[in-house]
């Protein structure tokens, strides 16, 4: 009896052994035949671009950056423009020259790095962007800051190209990159204050810059630092998404390598996501984590105050990592987080299944407070009064107070996104309102209705809030940040 009972359970795990491998076989197969049977490459995913920057070239400066970066885009306009046939889609395609979404409607090519310079300027701005992004995302802070302060924005390795260009780029060479733009400011301003406003990845790898540097016993760069939607962590199905571009490497699939292939609507950002985009940002981000956990709070203590602007609702990031990963980790030093709560109107909090402050009151509450934490929030009342907004700030030792803002909640708007926060409704490419004498692609402005299914651009994407209504009020927060560091 006892034999029969073993053989009997051996053949039982043997069978849901065998059973959950075909299981795990049959969801393989039908995740590669789904993301193959997606639209073909076209030229800007599969070119590899031989003037591409690597750290491996080992530049002594920033001019040959630049230098390079040029070489880049002539390259781009040889084997890309030059190659792309004009179809019937070509009106809205940004790698075909003369259509609605051709940088060069623009009178900046927002894709390439700029730098203006300003003499008599008491501080400097460096401004880093975000993955799949280019220097357009940090333009309106840095016309803001433009006459104040010699302003640099760069464009990070890999970007304002092609998307191909992140298929094999790794975090340490764009961070290579982040080095020689901050080492050219601090030699032109020659000891004034420098300060780092990086959006998104941006911002984290102007945090690996410093942290870097206090690893190995080095004085930070940065006299401040400025975060907006800040990478600091990822969801986990991030640590896996690079298996998806090894097997296509395997199986000779390229479609693998993608996780997006989209229309290039877009004359400033990449529509089509590389896997190793996303396994770019989560590298980047566990070697953040893993200096933050190896520096003791005497080493921290010498990282430069931060002032982070976060929405509460971010797809792409974890707003809850903010704090746990890396304001909590941080030793009292006038740091401060700003977070912008969702629309509570009553219609909207109807339509919202799980209210995700609860989740982050409670994380708040039950941490040490070593920092300021500001809460964009409604006010109190009904109907227009419920859309005005004020920002409720608890300091460390306790105090709190309350402050009005000017500005107040679209009414058809529910909550910011990770995209939104370096956007004015002025934004002529992601505002809401459309510029009737310009002959060009107004993303922001589109309201096209129809059948789900229809359309080479997803739904949700379409209708992603993708301009910040409280922008003034995050111009003002920097200046005074940057005011009260310059005093100290």
């Amino acid at each position: 009896m006892k034999t029969l009972v073993i053989g009997s359970t051996k053949h039982l795990l043997m069978a849901l052994f065998y059973a959950s491998l075909g299981v795990v076989i049959a969801l393989l197969c039908g995740s590669i035949w789904y993301l193959t049977s997606r639209a073909d490459l076209d030229v800007w995913h599969k070119t590899e671009l031989k003037s591409a920057y690597k750290r491996s070239l080992e530049f002594d400066n920033f001019s040959q950056l630049m230098a390079l970066e040029q070489v880049i885009f002539d390259e781009v306009e040889e084997r890309i423009y030059g190659r792309t046939p004009h179809s019937f889609d070509s009106v809205i395609n940004r790698y075909v020259r003369g259509s609605l979404s051709d940088p060069q409607k623009w009178r900046t090519d927002w894709n390439r790095s700029y730098e203006w310079p300003q003499a008599d300027a008491d501080f400097g701005v460096l401004l880093l962007h975000g993955m799949s992004d280019s220097p357009y995302a940090t333009s309106h802070l840095a016309k803001h800051f433009k006459g104040k302060a010699h302003v640099l924005a760069l464009r990070l390795p890999g970007h304002g190209t092609i998307p191909s260009g992140l298929i094999d780029i790794e975090w340490q060479d764009i961070a290579s990159a982040v080095s020689l733009a901050t080492e050219h400011m601090q030699k032109v301003l020659k000891g004034k204050p420098l300060y780092l406003v990086g959006f998104s990845t941006g911002a984290a790898l102007g945090l690996n810059h410093e942290l870097e540097r206090l690893m190995k016993g080095q004085s930070t760069d940065y006299s401040g630092m400025i975060f907006l939607s800040p990478a600091i962590g990822l969801s986990p199905v991030a640590a896996g998404a690079k298996w998806q571009a090894w097997l296509g490497e395997l199986l000779g699939l390229e479609k693998l390598s993608w996780n997006s292939l989209q229309t290039e609507y877009d004359p400033f950002k990449y529509n089509s996501f590389a896997v190793n985009a996303g396994d770019v940002v989560y590298q980047l981000a566990m070697r953040n984590q893993w200096l933050l956990s190896q520096l003791s709070s005497e080493a921290l203590l010498s990282l430069e105050t931060s002032l982070t602007f976060q929405s509460l609702v971010d797809d792409t990031v974890s707003t809850g990592a903010v704090v746990t990963d890396f304001y909590q980790k941080l030793p009292e030093n006038g740091h401060e987080l700003v977070i912008f709560d969702i629309n509570r109107t009553e219609v909207n909090m109807g339509l919202i299944l799980n209210d995700p402050l609860d989740y982050f009151e409670h994380l708040i509450e039950r941490l040490p407070l070593h920092f300021k934490y500001t809460l964009v929030e409604n006010r109190s009342g009904q109907g227009a009064l419920r859309r005005q907004v004020q920002a409720r700030t608890r300091y460390p030792n306790g105090d709190s107070n309350i402050n009005l803002i000017a500005q107040e909640w679209p009414a058809n708007v529910y909550s910011l996104s990770h995209v939104a926060i370096p956007f004015p409704i002025e934004d002529s490419l992601y505002g809401p309102e459309g510029v009737n004498y310009i002959d060009r692609v107004q993303i922001g402005a589109t309201s096209s209705r129809g059948e789900r299914g229809v359309l080479g651009v997803q739904a949700d994407e379409m209708l992603r809030q993708k301009w910040n209504p409280f922008f003034p009020y995050l111009l003002d927060k920097m200046d005074r940040f940057i005011d009260k560091q310059n005093l100290d």
